[in-house]
């Protein structure tokens, strides 16, 4: 034990850091590089305490950290003892089973925090979001009597925050009861459940072109047939979508109806009213995501407030506030409301009532507004920057200028999309290549970037590089 008790007795503290930290943090690193010998007995608690002129608490905290992380096992009546696992040992990585093709990579390293520049990623950098307000609703929500961490929750979602989000719709036209609005964990799950309930194996869905790049994977897991109607900044040819209706028959349309992602349109109300006629003369339901709606800045109308029949809505806040936090909700006929809260409650997708709350929260004190109001006016501002920058490398900007989180943006002639994107991961540039989000072939010349991350002057630096590189 003497080797124990000479590692234990170099330890030394700095101001400034939990002392429990220190502690945990020097034996890990003693009991990972052999300076604690794997199955070697540690000292008693009262005796460590001596040893580090720290109080008992203190010590059987850490002992409890670091059994926690594996790193110290205990024995009745014996003490606690060292313990290295194999896997702890290992330090030769495993084989990587990931796919490697450039499109998977890049998927990854869109989610991946690891440091890199991600101009190409779907969200808000953590700069941009309220911390200070959230921090608050979450301490907030925490003391709150109203938290009951032992139960399971309304399986409709938490009650006041449907309340508030009742009064959000209600300023977009889509007037509905709190029953038909049903929370979920994010609007990707939303979407799954909805295709549970509306999509059969072979049958037909419609989707935008370009669109989320999970949507045609998902769709091939229950079994559907998909095809796509090109999308532009000026939304899409009505008459070419009616001709695909009559020669597909699809059950379902499913389409950004606010800002588009990534070209930015909103339908028109002319576009809205065209669309709505079409659904009810070919019997095709309609899945509204308007993930983006808080970005907008100018109003459009939505398809959901024409009557929920045949409109099924869908949003939440991973884009505006949190992308951690995914709460998320549906907004439903009462028919197709009580059947996706039966089957919520049947596949286990219970929402987390605390993440409920803390949103519930920002809505009702006004924070959340105020939040998304400073963001709109960033993105408009942002935007002007990014694209001209983007122009000076001689690209073009296909989506509408100032509005919302995205620019679509075609390369220069002769470059190739998915190439870009491979060569910037070896730069710590992470991009979009059009690819990623549609199938035409003319996706390849294509980027998407994400205003809030590229109005930035490492990654204008590092693109010109990649630009620069390329051409060579």
């Amino acid at each position: 034990m003497q080797v124990q008790r000479a590692v234990i007795a170099a330890i030394e503290f700095q101001q400034g850091v939990p002392l429990v930290q220190q502690i945990v943090d020097q034996l890990s690193e003693a009991i990972n590089h052999g300076g604690l010998p794997h199955g070697s007995r540690l000292p008693p608690i009262r005796e460590l305490s001596e040893m580090m002129n720290v109080g008992k608490s203190t010590v059987v905290d850490a002992l409890d950290r670091l059994r926690a992380k594996g790193l110290v096992v205990s024995r009745q009546g014996s003490g606690h003892y060292v313990h290295r696992s194999s896997t702890t040992i290992k330090t030769d990585a495993g084989p990587d089973l990931q796919p490697q093709d450039t499109l998977s990579v890049v998927r990854r390293a869109v989610l991946l925090d690891n440091g890199a520049l991600r101009p190409g990623a779907g969200f808000l950098p953590s700069s941009w979001l309220p911390a200070d307000e959230l921090l608050k609703a979450v301490r907030g929500t925490l003391r709150a009597t109203s938290l009951r961490m032992g139960e399971y929750g309304v399986a409709s979602g938490y009650l006041p925050l449907r309340e508030a989000l009742r009064v959000k719709l209600s300023a977009l036209g889509i007037e509905v009861s709190v029953d038909q609005i049903i929370t979920t964990a994010n609007t990707v799950q939303a979407i799954d459940m909805l295709m549970r309930l509306l999509v059969k194996p072979g049958d037909t869905v419609l989707l935008d072109d370009p669109c989320y790049f999970t949507m045609h994977t998902n769709l091939a897991l229950h079994g559907a047939k998909v095809i796509t109607i090109p999308r532009g900044s000026d939304g899409m040819d009505l008459e070419v979508f009616e001709q695909l209706l009559i020669a597909h028959r699809p059950v379902l349309y499913m389409t950004n109806s606010t800002l588009h992602n990534p070209t930015g349109h909103s339908f028109s109300p002319a576009q809205v009213y065209r669309l709505l006629e079409l659904s009810h003369r070919y019997g095709f339901h309609i899945v509204e995501d308007d993930l983006y709606c808080d970005l907008q800045q100018r109003s459009t109308p939505r398809l959901a407030a024409g009557g929920l029949d045949n409109v099924s809505y869908v949003s939440g806040f991973s884009k505006t506030l949190t992308a951690n936090s995914r709460v998320s909700y549906a907004v439903l006929s009462p028919q197709l409301a009580a059947r996706l809260v039966t089957l919520k409650m049947t596949a286990g997708g219970m929402t987390s009532e605390l993440a409920e709350q803390i949103i519930c929260t920002m809505l009702s004190d006004g924070s959340y507004a105020k939040h998304t109001r400073r963001t709109v006016d960033r993105l408009y501002e942002s935007s002007s920057r990014v694209t001209s920058w983007l122009e000076e490398a001689g690209c073009s900007v296909s989506s509408l200028p100032g509005e919302g989180l995205f620019i679509w943006t075609r390369l220069p002639e002769g470059l190739d999309a998915e190439t870009l994107a491979r060569k910037g991961l070896e730069i710590d540039l992470v991009l979009a290549p059009g690819t990623l989000l549609s199938k035409a072939p003319s996706a390849s010349h294509f980027l998407r970037f994400n205003v809030a991350h590229s109005d930035n002057s490492q990654v204008r630096e590092r693109f010109f590089r990649l630009l620069d590189d390329y051409k060579r």
